[in-house]
């Protein structure tokens, strides 16, 4: 039941690293006038505005999912990210459209963030809910499927690179990267048919909200800000992995595209490890204490990480592994940490917001401010700030989670 919760989400992040790493091949098809480097800002841009959309999707799909049951969210969001990302996969270029190309491509990441919104939180709801004397480590199984599918994504994009020729890879490449996710999402929505209600939720039929959002935000306001801002290393972390590192690596840094690939690829599976390690110990130790530790690291070290990746002074497969490493203890607590925040009518609505909201601020811009940074300091260790910056906010706001856990046991007793 846990897996099959997890399918949606996979896609999301598939989607997200696809889109990453055929950025500036994108932005050559939808926004060929541009100079590369305002091409490549539309690009992220277009990436970003997908994000701005979640938190609607989030309040809509996160009300229906808190008074009519979890499953229905799922069956319709995965049906319409699947359907969206086959959209992308055959969207006429510039050059075939003219101006409604690059505006079809906005309406599609817009109408996908809007069914995304619903989709990790519901999941992360559905886990808790489902084997609570377990909570952390089934939501470490819901995280570490992310990181699948980032490898799934990582390995197309390697197999794309190996198998067509540079022009090849970049004019029709990225299309079948996102048939292929549509392909995917078809199947987990199969799956998902057969999907039961989550055991909690039908205990609690009769004691619905009937406005789960304004209930959420009226009583559990402080919960969602606290939420919010000690998951930003988790925003910002992965915006900077998966939407900027790739291009970044290749562009900036002076990696080959196959060498970035496999280096992501393995960084990616030691993350995954490292984060159900977290997860199960969330289950018996604070999940705070540990969400901490990942932010000191990381506001530490990425400056180091940074100049040791732009120096070529260290192997890239071994750093791209330690920065997942320090990021798995956060990435293997922060959802079993939110929904510790919400009592069970408002879970999901409570996990929207502060995962859409985070998202929107820490992940939207975090390639856009990376690319900046780089522009207007000229260092190409600049993107290091913004990772240190969002970690020392994680950091912060994870000293109110304990008050914010106390109240969530009050209200939902």
């Amino acid at each position: 039941m846990v897996v099959l919760a997890s399918l949606g989400g996979a896609l999301e992040y598939y989607d997200f690293v696809v889109y990453g790493f055929f950025a500036h091949a994108i932005a050559k098809q939808f926004f060929p006038e541009a100079s590369t480097f305002i091409g490549l800002m539309l690009s992220f841009s277009v990436m970003a505005i997908g994000y701005f959309i979640r938190p609607l999707g989030g309040i809509v799909l996160s009300s229906i999912g808190d008074r009519y049951g979890r499953r229905k969210v799922f069956l319709v969001s995965i049906a319409g990210v699947s359907a969206v990302t086959f959209c992308l996969s055959v969207l006429p270029s510039y050059a075939t459209l003219g101006l409604a190309a690059p505006i079809l491509l906005v309406l599609l990441r817009a109408i996908q963030g809007f069914c995304i919104g619903g989709e990790m939180p519901g999941a992360i709801t559905y886990a808790v809910e489902a084997t609570p004397t377990r909570a952390g480590l089934a939501v470490g199984v819901i995280i570490a499927t992310l990181n699948f599918a980032g490898l799934l994504a990582n390995g197309v994009n390697v197999a794309v690179q190996s198998l067509l020729s540079a022009e090849n890879a970049s004019l029709y490449g990225w299309r079948i990267a996102f048939f292929l996710g549509g392909v995917f999402g078809l199947i987990s929505y199969w799956m998902r048919r057969n999907l039961e209600e989550s055991p909690e939720f039908q205990k609690m039929q009769g004691a619905v909200v009937k406005q789960p959002f304004r209930e959420t935000i009226r009583s559990h306001g402080g919960a969602v800000l606290i939420g919010g801002l000690s998951i930003a290393t988790m925003g910002g972390f992965t915006g900077i992995f998966y939407g900027h590192m790739p291009t970044y690596l290749v562009q900036q840094a002076g990696y080959a595209p196959r060498a970035a690939a496999i280096a992501q690829n393995v960084a990616l599976i030691v993350g995954a490890v490292g984060l159900l390690v977290a997860a199960w110990l969330g289950d018996w130790i604070p999940r705070r204490y540990i969400l901490r530790v990942s932010a000191v690291l990381l506001a530490v070290l990425s400056w180091p990480f940074y100049a040791a990746l732009t120096a070529h002074s260290m192997n890239l497969i071994v750093l791209c592994s330690l920065a997942w490493l320090a990021f798995s203890l956060a990435s293997g607590t922060w959802g079993a940490v939110l929904a510790d925040l919400f009592p069970v009518h408002v879970r999901f609505s409570g996990i929207a917001l502060c995962y859409n909201v985070s998202v929107v601020l820490f992940s939207s811009f975090a390639p856009i401010v990376a690319s900046l940074l780089t522009r207007v300091t000229g260092s190409p260790n600049a993107p290091a700030l913004y990772v240190s910056a969002v970690s020392v906010i994680a950091l912060l706001a994870s000293f109110g989670i304990k008050g914010a856990q106390a109240r969530a046991k009050r209200a939902g007793a």
